[in-house]
């Protein structure tokens, strides 16, 4: 009887000195400590020391500890290191049933990704079926998804289709619904791409109506992303901000120059929000883009079946498009090929190895051949996008992408912004990477490091962050991102991943 009161006696005088009972209760019940760490909390709000204990998959406790009381806890010391929360990849892609790993998205500290990009859906099949099967394969990322637009159309075997009736319009809706019921954070629009290209406006605004009504978000590909034509894409973006939130992705400029055409655009987005449009946006920090050579292809020539009609009638007549198109374009060593029998050959490469001109292997390839870089984008306008405020970061990357972003995206943002250039804080950085882009998703229990939030963390030095991916070797996996906590689960501890994968499925309003 009387050890059990002396330990009661120290319990309580522990409680108090502590600073109450749901500390020592949280503390007791512990799993795992960061201690000496200075928290980037994800709000953008200035960094402060504190400890953070982790209980189970969730942030127990934020502020001081004596570690003298805890017994049996795991210890990770981060004196000298930002403690932030995982970052949000708000534009990703990459199969999480086949390559589940997803290395590349943790090194650069990204704990949850956004597929069903650019229109398509990441599968054909129902939502829920597909989000059962990524949960039995385990993804090292939490994983979330769109519907796409061009994956409806072609559930209602529109494909190229040009007309729309009524009745196919009304199964789209249906068909969207189901997504968005089944978890999906919106719907995403592949303006520039087969088959969204064909899409008018009744169509988009009576899907625009079906994703409002679920509170989601239409994230899109614009019509077009020139410099000659990007206002209007912004506009006919915005038009569908009478029914739902809408979302630039990947924002950028072609052909645009200097910092002052950045603000011009950036200025028609906050000139649109001041309307009551909710717009917002999303980049990667690369000057060049990533996509089909079919982008360099006229809009009557964009499928198999177009192109082969036009070579059989006139060719002549895509010969000329495609000259000019290579020359506004930069010329044909702008193009780096990521796929096919030329992957890592520019187009100037391949076709001296083919003793041919550019334009005559574009020809043969036709605008489904491969995919590729396609460095069309200024510098210094990026630079100002990418460190604008509201704007999102994203990779638009994979794990098998040849291209850097999707491994270097992240961290790329913190060595040349934060670190070498100082255009933006530590502070800034990591809001636009994790707290704004769950505010924009509508995640309420990530993005933010705050007791009861799930506990996604990152732990790193922003001086020893660094992007190794480059064009000639895409696939170099970023440094400095010390400790990665997935779920309340160590992901990444120095160089080593965990066997242990921990990433679960993300769905809407769940």
């Amino acid at each position: 009887m009387i050890k059990k009161v002396v330990a009661l006696s120290l319990f309580l005088c522990l409680a108090v000195n502590l600073s109450g009972n749901q500390l020592i209760q949280a503390q007791n019940r512990a799993g795992l400590l960061i201690k000496n760490g200075s928290v980037v909390d994800g709000t953008g709000e200035k960094a402060y020391k504190a400890d953070v204990i982790i209980r189970g998959d969730s942030i127990a406790y934020i502020g001081p500890v004596d570690q003298d009381t805890l017994q049996g806890i795991q210890i990770i010391d981060a004196s000298g290191k930002v403690v932030a929360p995982g970052f949000i990849d708000m534009h990703a892609h990459g199969n999480p049933i086949q390559t589940p790993e997803f290395e590349n998205f943790l090194s650069m500290g990204v704990t949850t990704i956004l597929l069903g990009q650019d229109g398509s859906s990441p599968t054909s099949e129902p939502l829920d079926d597909w989000f059962e099967e990524v949960k039995s394969a385990v993804p090292a990322v939490n994983v979330a998804t769109l519907v796409g637009h061009g994956s409806l159309r072609r559930s209602v075997d529109l494909g190229e289709d040009k007309e729309v009736f009524d009745r196919e319009i009304q199964q789209m809706k249906q068909n969207l619904k189901d997504g968005l019921e089944a978890g999906a954070y919106g719907m995403s629009l592949g303006l520039e791409y087969v088959p969204g290209i064909y899409a008018k406006p009744g169509e988009l605004s009576a899907l625009a109506e079906v994703v409002g009504e679920y509170d989601g978000i239409i994230m899109s590909h614009m019509r077009s992303e020139d410099d000659s034509k990007i206002s209007a894409s912004l506009e006919e973006l915005a038009s569908l901000g009478k029914y739902a939130r809408v979302h630039a992705s990947h924002f950028k400029v072609v052909y645009g120059k200097g910092t002052d055409r950045a603000e011009e655009v950036l200025n028609q987005i906050a000139a649109l929000n001041k309307e009551g449009i909710e717009f917002t946006a999303d980049t990667y920090p690369y000057a060049a883009s990533y996509t089909g050579i079919g982008i360099v292809f006229p809009t009557w020539a964009k499928t198999d079946s177009e192109w082969k009609a036009i070579m059989n009638e006139n060719p002549a007549l895509l010969r000329e498009f495609l000259v000019s198109k290579l020359q506004q374009r930069n010329g044909p060593e702008a193009i780096l090929f990521g796929s096919g029998e030329y992957a890592g050959k520019t187009l100037a490469e391949a076709a001296q190895s083919e003793g041919i001109s550019p334009v005559d292997l574009l020809l043969q390839m036709g605008p489904n051949g491969a995919s590729a870089a396609h460095f069309v984008m200024n510098e210094e306008l990026q630079d100002r996008i990418a460190i604008a405020k509201g704007v999102m970061i994203s990779s638009d990357g994979s794990p098998g992408m040849r291209h850097p972003r999707g491994y270097g995206s992240f961290a790329k943002v913190i060595r040349k912004y934060v670190t070498e250039q100082q255009s933006m804080s530590i502070e800034e950085a990591v809001y636009k990477m994790s707290g704004l882009s769950a505010e924009t998703l509508g995640i309420t229990d990530r993005g933010v490091l705050k007791k009861g939030h799930k506990a996604d963390i990152v732990i790193f030095d922003p001086n020893q962050v660094k992007d190794n991916a480059t064009f000639s070797s895409p696939h170099e996996p970023a440094t400095g991102f010390e400790w990665v906590i997935m779920n309340g689960h160590i992901a990444k501890s120095g160089s080593e991943l965990s066997r242990e994968r921990a990433g679960v499925v993300l769905r809407n309003g769940s």
